[in-house]
């Protein structure tokens, strides 16, 4: 996966697309923001979700912040690997640090998210 071909939600989610299934994690910028995590909650396999529904809460030393799914669909897999170790996230959150994956029920969602360089833009107005 290329970060450049990710996109990417105004609460700092970046979704990866393959085929009908995407990847979700939080951008680099929003584990900065965040600090060191220190707890991920994540949904189960097999939830329905639907756009822009908290689907997650992310713990860190200074807050705690909700996960949103950027699709409507179902969760097919976690990453348990980051409920184990929420630290993967801060070191690498693009790769390793993924959260989990949804079937998609409707691709066209996927219209109102922002590319890698509207994303960019955008960090630089807040």
């Amino acid at each position: 996966m290329e970060i450049e071909e990710c996109l990417f939600t105004k609460e700092h989610e970046w979704v990866s697309i393959d085929g009908d299934v995407v990847t979700i994690g939080i951008s680099e910028y929003a584990a900065g923001e965040l600090g060191d995590i220190v707890f991920i909650e994540l949904p189960e396999v097999g939830k329905k979700v639907k756009q822009m529904d908290p689907v997650g809460t992310i713990e860190a030393v200074k807050t705690v912040a909700e996960l949103f799914s950027p699709v409507t669909g179902e969760i097919i897999e976690i990453n348990e690997e980051v409920m184990d170790n929420p630290e993967i996230v801060n070191k690498d959150p693009y790769k390793e640090g993924w959260f989990m994956k949804i079937k998609m029920d409707n691709s066209s969602e996927l219209d109102v998210l922002f590319s890698y360089e509207e994303y960019n833009d955008f960090l630089g107005e807040e």
